[in-house]
């Protein structure tokens, strides 16, 4: 794709931004009917063209007009009609003005409310593709707004936003839209996704108090009820000033805010619209029957209530507010008494956040279905593989150095005292005993503590090897290179990369490294081994007159074997004093080391070696991919 163009259609106005490529770092705001944020209202001329925008709401020839009709699109079938021939004529403008050019290769990727479920934006992007748009992708416009912020040079906060819990509040003209995003990610809240809250419903209080303060208040109601246009056209213009009040208080509180509306139908009247602290606090405070009887601030109280509750992760630490009535200083002031420890940010124009956001989000996939080409290569490849069988020796060696001395400890010197006390009978089953413990601890959460120590190690000088790939792959597609950094992952440092590294180097699943791990060790202590931990040593198993009476009835190697298969009596076990065995032990120790060392050079098992580089190598795959669903940020 050459282009990326996002379309925020939205109840009330509508906003189409574009975005290269290359050479551009922010999207542009495209003019659309002599605006860039235009009324979504379109206009069936007698002559059969097809008018939008503002002059649509009172041009005379019209004989049909629909304006503010997004908002029924689930529950009014008829809408998908309105959305079409609205849809038609920004395409034709675009068209028409030369910011889209026929057969280029570009997308659209247009706004939808985070509420909205599979099907309903399935059958939203089939309206735009049946009316001959370039291929089109639907996604939230709170998600949009959110990564508007990521990328805006005014807010510099980038993924650090997609680190935190996340509230994203998008008001609109007649919808508050809340979308909960953890990690980058879009979690589904039971309730309170959209609510039927917007500022559509302060401009009718201030449009009302306007008339009511008219002196041709009588025949402005007349030509509201007999015209929906014009009774728009007065509401939009009502927003505009409250907008404009809001931007800069302590100004107009000190000069007078008014506007002069022309109405003209069958005769001329003028309406003034005024914005002043005391109609402000009317708008946000009076009970209005759309909304139950309730004020605006009681419903949106309300509404922020139910979002928090409705959250079952993390309470967000960061609120993120869009929209037009976003400037509302009482949003944010409400905002902070329901989540008094968030950190509450919105940007320079908000009425243009969702449009750029959709333009940023479809480079941003763009760009990134190349990154996760080249990675699937990357894995493929035996590039990983050949890195982990270069280092598996060294792991082997670590291991070994890690478990002995525990394994002397938390299984050799039970079964001793269990020997000694006459838990196991004969000397001669001490090996299947030990066999059977030494798997179960090794296979205990102690054991696996003790293993993730130099399998962390182990992973980090792999790592070093695996960024010689993995950062030039980044810095082709303006991904961070530690994006894709195990030696960042792996050193717990806060890059943006939230993955627990329990999760993907669990030792747990790495059951090959475990049963080769079992296998030497057990091979080597156990089929004699193991009974050397108490048959042998300065100490011997019995000494003096008992060794010495033995031999001499049975001689010395029917003396071993009778004494490894009998029922030594408990009071001649316990002649084997528990020092003597510790002494024992440490030789052993030291010994099993050297030992096991040796068997790994001369008597390397090639297939339980493969199978580990088959084994870790998946895992570090996984690791890789896992990492880069985060950086992704995902767009469904």
């Amino acid at each position: 794709m050459e282009r990326f163009f996002g379309f925020d259609l939205g109840d009330a106005e509508s906003a189409v931004s574009r975005l290269d490529k290359k050479d551009q770092a922010v999207p542009q705001m495209l003019t659309v009917c002599g605006a860039q944020s235009f009324i979504t209202a379109y206009a069936q001329l007698e002559n059969g063209l097809l008018q939008i925008g503002e002059k649509a709401c009172y041009n005379a020839d019209a004989v049909m007009r629909k304006l503010r009709f997004k908002s029924r699109f689930l529950s009014d079938p008829s809408v998908s009609a309105d959305i079409r021939r609205f849809a038609a004529g920004v395409l034709g403008e675009l068209y028409g003005s030369g910011d889209l050019v026929k057969n280029e290769d570009c997308c659209f990727y247009i706004g939808c409310p985070a509420g909205w479920n599979k099907n309903a934006r399935e059958q939203y992007r089939e309206i735009f593709q049946n009316t001959g748009y370039p291929p089109a992708r639907i996604i939230s416009e709170s998600r949009a707004a959110l990564i508007s912020a990521c990328q805006s040079k005014h807010l510099q906060l980038g993924c650090d936003i997609l680190s935190k819990p996340v509230l994203v509040i998008d008001i609109g003209s007649s919808t508050t839209d809340f979308a909960y995003i953890c990690r980058g990610r879009e979690v589904e809240m039971q309730t309170a996704g959209e609510v039927t809250l917007g500022g559509g419903m302060m401009d009718e209080l201030l449009l009302e108090k306007a008339v009511s303060s008219s002196r041709d208040s009588a025949r402005l109601q007349a030509v509201f009820e007999e015209s929906e246009p014009w009774r728009s056209y007065c509401e939009f213009a009502a927003r505009r000033l409250k907008e404009k009040y809001y931007s800069d208080e302590d100004y107009w509180d000190e000069h007078p805010c008014t506007e002069t509306i022309l109405v003209r139908y069958k005769k001329t009247l003028r309406l003034t619209v005024t914005m002043d602290r005391d109609i402000a606090d009317t708008l946000v405070n009076k009970k209005n029957s759309r909304l139950g009887g309730r004020s605006f601030k009681e419903v949106f109280l309300e509404s922020l209530d139910n979002v928090r509750s409705n959250i079952t992760g993390d309470v967000p630490e960061l609120l993120f507010l869009t929209g037009g009535v976003s400037k509302l200083p009482e949003i944010r002031k409400w905002c902070e008494e329901r989540f008094p420890d968030a950190v509450i940010i919105s940007g320079a124009e908000p009425e243009f956040s969702v449009s750029r956001g959709l333009a940023w989000s479809a480079r941003i996939d763009d760009e990134l279905s190349d990154f996760r080409a080249e990675l699937e290569e990357l894995k493929a490849s035996h590039t990983v593989e050949d890195i982990v069988t270069k280092h598996i020796d060294k792991l082997y060696r670590d291991m070994v150095d890690t478990l002995i001395t525990p394994v002397m400890e938390n299984v050799a010197a039970p079964i001793f005292t269990r020997w000694r006390d006459g838990g196991i009978k004969r000397i001669a089953d001490v090996d299947e005993v030990m066999e059977h413990d030494l798997e179960a601890w090794l296979r205990s959460d102690e054991a696996k503590k003790l293993m993730s120590v130099p399998v962390g190690a182990w992973l980090r000088e792999v790592a070093d090897d695996l960024e010689e790939y993995t950062v030039p792959i980044c810095i082709r597609h303006h991904v961070p290179y530690s994006a894709l950094s195990l030696s960042s992952f792996l050193s717990s440092d806060d890059i943006g990369i939230h993955l627990d590294s329990k999760d993907v180097f669990a030792v747990d699943k790495m059951t090959t490294l475990i049963e080769s791990v079992i296998s030497l060790i057990a091979g080597f202590l156990c089929g004699g081994s193991g009974v050397a931990l108490i048959a042998s040593g300065p100490a011997g198993i019995l000494a003096g007159m008992i060794i010495s009476l033995l031999v001499l009835s049975l001689g010395r190697s029917k003396m071993e074997s009778t004494i490894y298969s009998m029922n030594v009596p408990r009071a001649m076990r316990r002649v084997i004093p528990r020092a003597a065995f510790n002494n024992r032990l440490d030789e052993l120790t030291s010994s099993t080391k050297s030992s096991l060392y040796d068997r790994l050079e001369n008597e390397k098992n090639e297939e339980i070696t493969s199978r580990m580089v088959d084994d870790i190598s998946g895992q570090i795959e996984q690791c890789l991919t896992k990492m880069a669903e985060v950086v992704e940020i995902p767009l469904g």
